[in-house]
């Protein structure tokens, strides 16, 4: 039983790392950061797509490898960030009694439902609806050791844009602290997937965010009533009914496997 409410968790984690991949204040950006990441502008990927001869189709290579390298290392920074957040979770929480673990889940419980009603609530309320975007970023000169502290930053800089996503996966990992490692490298690989492939696949990955992002008006309500039925079935000890759904079941197999 302990072990499938594990295995849940850090599939749970993994799908709350992509949900905040696809998040309305991330999602709409990720083109134009990336691209500022390898220090190279879109409008210079755009000529260069749009040019047919053989030097600048020499030069789009090394430009779209550069761009994949400098993301690797942004993600790379991020999940270091999350794997030492993982690692004190669990030194600080793995020896809490069961009395103790019980209060943690009906505690883990209604956070994680709040989190799902400030999602819903957001939408109506204008209070709840604020974003901070970085402008007039200067430009740098391009290394990878700039793109992992970027990642490393981004870890925590970000996590207001996040909160109640990124705040469910620890309270997950909180109710579960055996997990706590798994959990948050779950939820890196869920988040950083995402990433790679956008700076693997640039210009097709950025045709698809522009269509994608007139959709993100219904993210915030879809989101936060997962979030509201996660935490109902966190505070009434129920959470290994997700691992029942066949999907699930083999998703879980998998990494079990």
């Amino acid at each position: 039983m302990l072990h499938e409410l594990v295995e849940t968790s850090v599939l749970i984690s993994a799908l709350a790392g992509a949900g905040s991949f696809f998040s309305p204040c991330i999602l709409p950006i990720i083109p134009a950061f990336v691209s500022y990441l390898s220090g190279t502008a879109l409008s210079e990927i755009q000529s260069q797509n749009q040019s047919l001869s053989g030097a600048s189709l020499a030069m789009k290579k090394s430009t779209r490898l550069n761009i994949f390298l400098n993301t690797v290392y942004f993600v790379l920074g991020f999940s270091l960030v999350f794997a030492i957040m993982g690692v004190v979770l669990n030194s600080f929480l793995a020896n809490v009694g069961t009395g103790f673990q019980t209060t943690f889940q009906v505690i883990g419980g209604a956070v994680i439902i709040a989190f799902g009603a400030y999602l819903i609530l957001s939408m109506k309320l204008r209070i709840l609806n604020f974003e901070k975007r970085m402008r007039n970023l200067p430009r740098f000169k391009t290394t990878y050791l700039t793109s992992f502290v970027f990642g490393a930053a981004f870890a925590s800089g970000w996590t207001p844009c996040v909160g109640p996503i990124l705040g469910t996966t620890l309270t997950l990992a909180a109710t579960s602290p055996g997990a706590a490692y798994n959990s948050l490298l779950a939820y890196s690989l869920g988040l950083g997937l995402p990433f790679l492939i956008t700076g693997a696949f640039f210009s097709q990955s950025t045709m698809i965010i522009r269509k994608m992002v007139k959709h993100l008006k219904y993210f915030n309500p879809l989101m936060g009533a997962i979030l509201i039925l996660l935490g109902i079935l966190v505070l009434t000890n129920q959470l290994s009914i997700i691992g029942n759904f066949p999907l699930a079941n083999e998703i879980i197999n998998l990494q079990g496997g």
